[in-house]
C-alpha cells in the first residue's frame, strides 16, 4: 500500500512537471511570436505593446485585411483582465503578391517578419500590481502550393500597474516563457 502511494506520488510529480514547465517552440511552427518583456504602466495611463510575427521562409499568411472574404485573417483577440484595456491595435499593410495557382490574381499577405502594434490601458481606478493579459493569434500558413489548416497561437504578457506615472514599452525578449506556440 505505502509503495502504491508513492508510486502515485512519484507519477503525479512527474506529471506536474512537465505542466508546469514552459513549452518549448513548435519546430514545425510555420508563424511564431517573439516574447515580450513585462509591460509597467501607470493608473489611468496607457503604454504602447509590439508583438513580432516570424513567418517561415517559403511560406505567408492572409494580411489582416486579406483581399478576399473567403480568405481567413491574420489576427489577435486579446483577453485581458478587468481594470485592463488593449486597444489601437495597428497591423502592418499587406504585400499584394501574385502565385503560381493563379497568377492573375494578387493576394494580400505578410511573409517574413512583421510586427503588430497595440495599446494597454488601464482604468483610473485599477489596483496596482502584475496582471497576465492572454491573447491569441489566428492566421492560416501557405506555401505556393496549398494553404494548411488555420492554426491558433496562445501569446501572453506581463503588465505592472504602478501608481506613479512610469510607463515602459515592451520590447521582445527570448528569454520570457510566456509565449506557447
Amino acid at each position: 500500500m505505502k509503495r502504491t502511494h508513492i508510486v502515485l506520488l512519484t507519477v503525479t510529480l512527474v506529471l506536474a512537471s512537465m505542466f508546469a514547465r514552459p513549452q518549448e517552440p513548435d519546430p514545425n511552427a510555420r508563424v511564431t511570436v517573439d516574447p515580450i518583456s513585462p509591460v509597467s504602466v501607470a493608473m489611468g495611463k496607457s503604454t504602447p505593446v509590439s508583438f513580432t510575427l516570424h513567418i517561415k521562409p517559403g511560406f505567408h499568411v492572409n494580411s489582416h485585411q486579406p483581399t478576399e472574404q473567403y480568405l481567413i485573417p491574420t489576427e489577435f483577440k486579446f483577453s485581458p483582465p478587468p481594470d485592463l484595456v488593449v486597444a489601437k491595435v495597428q497591423y502592418p499593410p499587406g504585400v499584394l503578391t501574385s502565385f503560381p495557382f493563379d497568377p492573375n490574381q494578387k493576394l494580400s499577405v505578410y511573409s517574413g517578419d512583421i510586427a503588430v502594434k497595440a495599446v494597454v490601458l488601464t482604468s483610473p481606478q485599477a489596483t496596482a500590481g502584475k496582471y497576465t493579459v492572454h491573447a491569441e493569434l489566428k492566421y492560416q500558413a501557405c506555401d505556393n502550393n496549398a494553404c494548411y489548416p488555420p492554426k491558433r497561437v496562445p501569446v501572453q504578457f506581463d503588465v505592472n500597474i504602478a501608481k506613479g506615472a512610469a510607463s515602459q514599452k515592451a520590447r521582445p525578449n527570448a528569454e520570457s516563457p510566456h509565449i506557447h506556440n
